[in-house]
């Protein structure tokens, strides 16, 4: 497809999704002097909670803060202590156990939340667009894109950039790709004032992560700040597993007999990870894009983050949305027009991706599996004598 010549106007970009790489995308954009508005569906930046830990990559992650001159900030809230990884067994021995030496901040956590925060912060004021939401992006055919919202306005940009996560409205302007269910459900649990209230949680876990690998299933721990742990209990079924099994979701009890049943022979103080948290229980089916996910390029539109290449929580993710972003970012302010910043973009995107998402999968694959308990530990050793 041909693009009619534009004028020497500023080239209108709008990012659909306020996740972490749509907001290093505006960020990137803004210090170059780019004008963009970010619409978010939701209403306030504090409208829902945002999840969990995030292991930022130096490969990646601090790239993208870097570029968007974050950098600094994020290490004043960073922790590398929670690099330690903890793994054991269902008798809650430790079968490996990994501290990060001093000055080691290859991949320091740090919450979600802040994170969003922190770049949210340094954008100029109004760049989002809060409680806007898009029902979908219609390319023109001339090179620009219109998005319709639900209240049935609409807008016409040059760039319509979908980071709008798993289930995108942007991204069937691209593919016919959708979501499909992996098998392996996680069942979140939360505990807060460990250091006080939780004291044997907060020793089993330490500063990091720890991890226990059982037939199909496993139990994981992940030290938030502010004394918080999430745990969870992953496990291969249906994903109406709780249908099938008589549960309602929100009857904290029920569902806490079901998992004991489920983790039923393993240690004390591995079970009391299922016993003695603070809440419910929230239930999260695991969804993946096809691993080669893939489009044939269309001028006014694309994607990024989970829009693009949705994949297992292997660490993976948010450092690749966010590298995703600098990087379009970047393209957008070198190259000489919208079009070729686009190609340039999605040329590097879309394999890395899928080599990534490979690896994913591979580890989807022997960490729930019925060997997973011999097989968990080989795959980390290998990951660590490779410096992955």
């Amino acid at each position: 497809m041909s693009i009619p010549p534009r004028t020497l106007r500023p080239p209108r970009i709008a990012v659909v999704g306020a996740g972490l790489g749509g907001l290093i995308l505006a960020r990137v954009l803004q210090i170059n002097g780019r004008s963009v508005t970010v619409f978010e569906r939701e209403a306030s930046p504090d409208a829902r909670p945002q999840g969990g830990t995030l292991d930022m990559h130096a490969s990646s992650g601090q790239i993208a803060l870097r570029r968007a001159g974050l950098l600094d900030r994020f290490r004043a809230l960073a922790r590398p202590e929670g690099q330690e990884v903890r793994l054991l067994d269902h008798t809650a021995a430790v079968l490996r156990h990994w501290r990060p030496a001093d000055g080691d901040d290859d991949q320091p956590e740090i919450d979600r939340g802040q994170l969003r925060g922190l770049i949210l912060e340094s954008l100029t004021a109004g760049t989002v667009r809060w409680g806007r939401t898009v029902d979908r992006a219609t390319p023109l055919g001339d090179g620009t894109c219109r998005l319709l919202f639900a209240d049935g306005g609409t807008e016409d940009f040059d760039l319509v950039v979908g980071a709008d996560g798993a289930w995108s409205r942007v991204r069937p302007a691209l593919s016919d790709a959708t979501p499909a269910y992996t098998g392996v459900t996680f069942v979140e649990i939360g505990f807060d004032d460990v250091d006080t209230r939780h004291t044997g949680l907060a020793r089993l876990v330490g500063d990091g992560t720890m991890a226990v690998y059982g037939d199909n299933r496993t139990l994981s721990a992940q030290r938030n700040s502010n004394g918080h742990i999430r745990v969870y209990a992953a496990f291969r079924g249906p994903e109406n597993w709780h249908v099938t099994a008589g549960l309602d979701l929100d009857d904290a009890a029920a569902v806490r007999a079901c998992l004991l049943t489920m983790f039923d022979g393993w240690d004390e103080s591995l079970l009391n990870l299922l016993r003695d948290n603070d809440g419910g229980f929230a239930n999260r089916s695991l969804f993946t894009l096809p691993v080669s996910h893939t489009w044939e390029h269309v001028p006014g539109v694309t994607l990024l983050g989970d829009a693009a290449h949705l994949m297992p929580p292997f660490g993976v993710g948010a450092n690749l949305a966010m590298l995703d972003g600098a990087d379009l970012a970047e393209a957008l302010v070198t190259e000489t027009g919208v079009d070729e910043a686009v190609r340039a973009y999605e040329s590097v995107m879309l394999p890395r991706s899928a080599k990534a998402a490979r690896f994913c999968a591979e580890a989807l694959g022997v960490l729930f599996a019925p060997d997973a308990p011999e097989g968990a530990p080989r795959f980390y050793d290998r990951l660590n004598s490779s410096g992955s």
